[in-house]
């Protein structure tokens, strides 16, 4: 069965509206997006000619405060993968307990076949067609898949020349130097190994040692890596788009890492083992953390899956029958929208200071960082066991509750 990012979202809130008894009305609304903005995106490239790209702003819900999400340059976007993510990170930002509703956009291109030039003008042409819908108070957007601190650097001053004076607040995940939260670009990773600890206590693992597989060594990838090595865990295979390494002693991810800025692909590193990507789906290891694309784990290797603890770095790598298969089997699944919502947390601590043109030393950041992704874990977890399900279970049941509790208290207008 194909699944498409839309449908498991669908299927997932339907699960969580008939475990929490939602009134029909309400489950409509958050079924779809409050607003939907399509954009053509006009700019001349470097050599004179003119082209056009479709971009999209999907914002879901803002009950609970300001629309936020991510940009993202990837040629095979559509519409209905922007409204899924959009509603999935209405539910993480819920369940991190902070003060925004989800929204995602993005811009259908090859971000690796156009100049930094055409990118800056595409980045400024897309923020000036949607801006009457952003704002700090608004939709702040913050960087996604093929966008960075530079891209959002674009997006803060085309937004500010517009208004006529400096916005930092406009957007999060901008450099430093222009008002970017120290400890922001390692805050995904690391959030997934907070959680990671506060799931290994629960079925007594010992993190000190224990194996870990990493599939995809981006951004997040990485840090979740770099960060499990930290607590004394042995990051034993990592691998990236070209393929993975496997080495039984351990890794140093940060020495791969210069590998791969070398040489393009974390293959070829030294005494290694190179292996496929699925190959590192069903490593020996205790914790696996897929960190790269969405059905990653299916119903054709649920089963072949040797970790007793998956956590979702990326969003939607397990298929919802391999997620029945993995609780089936005794494997604690660490779901997307509590595994990874480190990031979205991160950007809110980065808008916080913004707001008041403060700036907080690293160590602040983390600390805060580990006690949101900390109290989301033990939220999480409490409600899953009460109602004696999975951990995806009880997430959805407490971010969708939460909206949908927000809408209830304040009403319909007019």
């Amino acid at each position: 069965m194909e699944h498409t990012a839309l449908s498991v979202a669908l299927a997932q809130l339907n699960l969580a509206a008939q475990k929490l008894e939602l009134n029909a009305g309400i489950h409509k609304m958050l079924s779809q997006p409050k607003r939907s903005i399509m954009v053509s995106i006009d700019i001349r490239l470097d050599n004179g000619d003119i082209d056009v790209f479709n971009g999209v702003r999907v914002q879901h819900w803002d009950v609970r405060g300001p629309f936020k999400g991510g940009i993202r340059y990837y040629p095979g976007i559509t519409i209905d993968e922007v409204k899924a993510l959009s509603m999935l990170m209405t539910w993480k930002c819920a369940i991190a307990d902070i003060p925004y509703g989800g929204a995602k956009g993005g811009v259908c291109i090859d971000s690796k076949k156009l100049t930094k030039q055409e990118l800056e003008r595409v980045t400024r042409r897309y923020v000036s067609l949607i801006v009457d819908y952003l704002g700090p108070h608004r939709d702040i957007p913050a960087p996604d898949m093929y966008t960075d601190a530079q891209t959002m650097a674009w997006v803060m001053d085309t937004y500010s020349q517009l208004k006529g004076y400096s916005v930092p607040e406009c957007v999060t995940g901008k450099p430093v130097e222009v008002g970017g939260s120290e400890g922001r670009t390692e805050a995904t990773g690391r959030g997934v190994i907070h959680c990671v600890k506060q799931a290994a206590q629960n079925i007594d693992l010992k993190l000190k040692g224990a194996s870990v597989a990493v599939q995809g060594f981006g951004n997040v990838g990485y840090h979740a890596a770099q960060a499990a090595a930290e607590i004394g865990c042995k990051v034993v295979a990592v691998s990236d788009s070209t393929g993975g390494i496997y080495r039984a002693d351990g890794l140093n991810p940060t020495q791969v890492l210069s590998h791969k800025e070398k040489t393009g692909s974390v293959q070829g590193f030294k005494d290694c083992r190179n292996i496929t990507n699925q190959e590192l789906i069903e490593t020996q290891c205790e914790v696996l953390i897929p960190a790269a694309m969405e059905n990653q784990i299916t119903c054709s290797n649920a089963d072949k899956i040797k970790a007793r603890m998956v956590a979702e770095a990326a969003n939607g790598p397990t298929t919802p029958e391999a997620d029945q298969a993995l609780h089936e089997r005794g494997i604690c699944l660490i779901p997307d929208i509590l595994a990874n919502c480190g990031g979205v947390t991160a950007s809110y601590f980065e808008w916080v200071q913004n707001l008041t043109r403060e700036h907080w030393p690293l160590q602040k950041v983390n600390r805060k960082l580990e006690e949101k992704m900390t109290k989301a874990f033990e939220d999480v977890h409490a409600l899953s066991q009460k109602e004696e399900s999975d951990l995806r279970t009880g997430a959805l049941m407490l971010g969708v509750g939460r909206v949908a509790n927000a809408i209830k208290v304040l009403g319909i207008w007019p």
